[in-house]
This record gives structure tokens, C-alpha cells and sequence, in this order.
């Protein structure tokens, strides 16, 4: 009986390690492609963050200004960015910002129409299962996300933008905080709403710049490059913050594993050492009934 146990365990303890090899597997990949996602971002955010200056400075610096782009309007249709990964093995990654977009959802529900745009598989997985209108969808794009990637999905939201048909676009993504922290978050993208606070923080030119032809058309020109810079670091911030949550399940499920191991180790060691004591008592009893 002892040795069938023994059997058992063994096999149990095999394949606990199989498993642990591939959690450490991906453990290491997502660390990763966590370093390559955080070089990317970093490199890319100077650039929009010029841009955003300079609109900052055009708002400053004419009074009155209004753009198509920050012009109010009644909520009447609103529009989802939902960013989640392709893939699960993440913790709450994914979870945590559809919760947070379904919340939305049902805070406009009766009052403005919704339609999703949906990057990445989970989030297209979900909205299409749930029936709502979606009226573009990038499933697989995150790790390999080039800038025209980002200002093709920008160009989907700034057309019916411009046309009236959406009346306000929200983006819903996961903020890269640190390796073991990510939080989801949503902000309002368009219309675009440049605080005084912004305005103040923005650097001041010694000399006032001469915008040809207007100082209207060059920012209605920048705007579409920033969304597209707000989509580009989003959708990357969001990938780092997956992988990262990838890194800390698959390191937590490690762990867990080594401690099955060690647990069925023993239980391992606790059947052997009965079954030798059951095959030292069986001889000892068959020498005492020769005697």
C-alpha cells in the first residue's frame, strides 16, 4: 500500500516541477519584454510632451482661442478607448480595467450612447461576448507597436470626432507604476481640456512665436499627432504594466510550486520510511516464528 502511495506522489512531484519550469519560463520572458516596453516609452515621451507644450503655449498666448478640438459639447455619444493584453496568466491585469470601463458603462447607461474601441484581444473578447458597439478593435498589436500602428487606431477616433458622430472619447488603460504596482485608470482625451494649471506649468517664450497662417491651424495640425502620442505611450504603458503583472504571478505560482514540492517531498520521505519500517517489522516477525 505504502509503495503504491509512493508511486503517486513521485508522479505528483514530476509534474509539479514541469509546471514550475514553465512559470519560471515566463517569469523571465515577461521581465523582459517588461525592460523593452518601459525603452520605448521613455524614448517616445519626450516628443508629445513638446507637443502638448506647444499647444499649451498657443492656448496661453491667444486669448479667446477655441479649437474643434476643445470646443464643449453635449455627451450625447461617448467613446471607450478600453486597452487589455492579448493574453491572461496576469493577475487582475486584465480584470481590473474592465471592471473599471464596465463601471463607466453603467454610469452613462440612459444618459449618452456608447460605443467601445477595443485594443487588444481580452478587451475585444469582451465587449463583442456582451454585445456592445464596437466600432474597431486591435487585437495583438501591443508588443510590437510601431507609431503608424498608434495613429491608424488615432485616426478612428479623430474622424467621427470631427464629423459629430462621437461627442466625447474617454481612454481606459493600465498606469505602469512600478514592477509590483499598476493601477487602472480612465481619463477624458477629447475634447481636449487644457487646465490653467497646464497653462502655467508650460515654459514661457522670451519672444512670442508668428503661427503661418494661424495659430488655429497649427494646433487643429498638432492635436491629432498628440492623441496619437496619448494612444502610443498608453497602449505601451499598458504592455509593460501586463508583463509586469505576468512577472509577479508567474514568480508568486514559482513559489507555490516550491512549496508543493517540498511538502510532497515529505510526504514522499514520511511513505518510504513507512514502508522500509513495514519490511524491517514483516522480517523480524517471520525470524521470531521460525524460532
Amino acid at each position: 500500500m505504502a509503495s503504491g502511495n509512493m508511486k503517486v506522489i513521485k508522479r505528483r512531484i514530476k509534474s509539479v516541477e514541469s509546471t514550475m519550469q514553465i512559470t519560471k519560463a515566463m517569469e523571465l520572458v515577461a521581465s523582459s519584454k517588461l525592460r523593452k516596453a518601459k525603452e520605448k516609452a521613455d524614448k517616445a515621451r519626450p516628443y508629445f510632451n513638446a507637443l502638448y507644450e506647444t499647444m499649451c503655449e498657443i492656448q496661453s498666448e491667444n486669448p479667446g482661442f477655441l479649437s474643434q478640438y476643445s470646443k464643449k459639447r453635449d455627451a450625447k455619444t461617448v467613446l471607450l478607448v478600453v486597452i487589455a493584453g492579448d493574453r491572461g496568466l496576469a493577475g487582475g491585469f486584465n480584470s481590473n480595467v474592465l471592471k473599471l470601463a464596465q463601471a463607466r458603462i453603467d454610469e452613462l447607461k440612459g444618459k449618452s450612447e456608447v460605443k467601445i474601441l477595443a485594443i487588444g484581444k481580452k478587451s475585444a473578447e469582451y465587449f463583442n461576448k456582451r454585445g456592445y458597439d464596437i466600432i474597431a478593435s486591435f487585437p495583438g498589436i501591443a508588443e510590437g507597436l510601431k507609431i503608424h500602428h498608434a495613429a491608424d487606431i488615432s485616426n478612428q477616433i479623430m474622424k467621427p470626432f470631427v464629423k459629430g458622430e462621437i461627442d466625447q472619447v474617454e481612454l481606459f488603460r493600465t498606469q505602469y507604476v512600478s514592477p509590483i504596482t499598476q493601477r487602472a485608470e480612465y481619463r477624458p482625451i477629447l475634447p481636449l481640456e487644457i487646465t490653467q494649471e497646464d497653462l502655467d506649468a508650460a515654459p514661457k517664450v522670451k519672444q512670442i512665436p508668428v503661427y503661418e497662417p494661424s495659430p488655429e491651424y497649427v494646433f487643429d495640425a498638432i492635436v491629432p499627432k498628440y492623441i496619437t502620442g496619448i494612444i502610443f505611450g498608453a497602449v505601451v504603458d499598458s504592455f509593460a504594466s501586463e508583463q509586469a503583472a505576468r512577472r509577479t504571478a508567474m514568480e508568486s505560482a514559482s513559489d507555490n510550486a516550491s512549496e508543493m514540492i517540498s511538502n510532497l517531498s515529505l510526504l514522499y520521505n514520511r511513505a518510504r520510511q513507512a514502508s522500509i519500517t513495514q519490511e524491517i517489522t514483516e522480517i523480524v516477525g517471520g525470524a521470531s516464528a521460525q524460532e
